[in-house]
């Protein structure tokens, strides 16, 4: 059964979503690369905590977040331990609007 939502993230957040209807996954240090793999598979909308995402190699978190499917965003964790990427400094940078 594929769900509309999947998240992956720490389990209170997971919770959380759950109860508003997502699929959820809370995976352990060292297979946040397959989890993501898997809820790639699972969803139209993969939601990943910041903290899952620093598990994940870069190249590959890059490929899932440019991908046009599934939908692959970063939400903010439970502890906020791990900041969000600043995407506004990114894309500046890449617009060559920052040094």
């Amino acid at each position: 059964m594929m769900s509309a939502v999947v998240y992956l993230g720490d389990e209170i957040s997971a919770a959380g979503y759950r109860l508003a209807g997502a699929q959820v996954r809370t995976p352990p240090a060292g297979e946040e690369a397959a989890a993501l793999a898997w809820a790639r598979s699972q969803a139209p909308l993969v939601l990943v905590s910041a903290a899952v995402a620093a598990g994940i190699g870069e190249a590959l978190l890059r490929q899932a977040l440019s991908a046009l499917a599934p939908l692959v965003l970063i939400v903010p964790d439970l502890h906020g331990a791990v900041p969000l990427p600043d995407l506004a400094a990114r894309l500046r940078g890449q617009l060559g609007l920052e040094a």
